[in-house]
């Protein structure tokens, strides 16, 4: 039986993950920081291992990779979104926090789990389509998203000599508890459900990308060939609005 392990399990595209894989016949440990909530998703899914600890905190993810077997797949989704409402001054605790629970918390967690990988097994590392072009309040969670493409693409390199697969996983706006929080506008959003379905495909097919929806991808890559000057001013425009 193929196995998984997926953080941030216990909502969002976590949760919709935990279902399809489960749904699929693998082996699935979820984790989360939330005993309460991981406890219900077991009550739904009574097969999986639930874990609980918290990615941003180094000792308690390699601790809690004590307890974790060989994995075929680890999906490392676990993440937050927090807006800079300004930047001068500007928050540096804030953007600490996003840095490491976007971030470093992903470094932890290759620490700790890629040793337990198997021949031939596939890392997904979720980021986002917001790396396309500079939005606005965005300093904090862009820098952490655009590290993460960096990382995924630089370890796919690195690790291709070890048979251990990445996937880049960057989806737009996905109907989630964190961008309900959203008061903008949020063209094309699609399901979790739908997004899981998007990474299951790509993860099996070993897919160095995994992008969704594709309309909307392919209109942030062409505005995103625009020279940055054109787009500031686009941008400044509708700030000042």
């Amino acid at each position: 039986m193929n196995s998984v392990l997926i953080t941030g399990a216990t909502s969002g595209i976590g949760k919709a993950l935990v279902s399809i894989y489960t749904a699929k016949g693998f082996e699935v440990t979820a984790t989360g920081r939330d005993l309460l909530k991981l406890s219900e998703l077991k009550k739904h899914h009574p097969s999986i291992k639930v874990l609980s600890f918290d990615v941003s905190q180094q000792k308690q993810v390699l601790d809690a990779a004590e307890e974790v077997s060989m994995l075929d797949q680890l999906i490392l989704n676990a993440g937050n979104c927090e807006y800079m409402e300004t930047v001068n001054p500007f928050d540096s605790d804030l953007f600490e926090r996003v840095i490491r629970t976007n971030l470093l918390s992903v470094g932890y967690c290759l620490e700790a789990f890629m040793p337990k990988l198997n021949p031939h097994s596939q890392i997904g590392i979720v980021s986002s389509s917001v790396t396309y072009i500079p939005f606005t309040q965005s300093q904090a969670y862009g820098a952490s998203k655009a590290g993460l493409n960096y990382l995924a693409q630089s370890l796919s390199i690195d690790l291709a000599s070890q048979n251990i697969g990445v996937s880049l996983i960057q989806p737009g706006f996905v109907e989630t508890p964190l961008t309900d929080k959203n008061t903008f506008d949020m063209p094309a959003k699609v399901t979790a459900e739908y997004a899981a379905k998007a990474i299951f495909k790509g993860m099996q097919a070993k897919a160095l990308s995994i992008k969704f929806p594709t309309l909307f991808i392919n209109m942030l890559r062409l505005m995103s060939w625009l020279p940055f000057g054109l787009w500031r001013k686009i941008a400044i425009s509708k700030v000042k609005k």
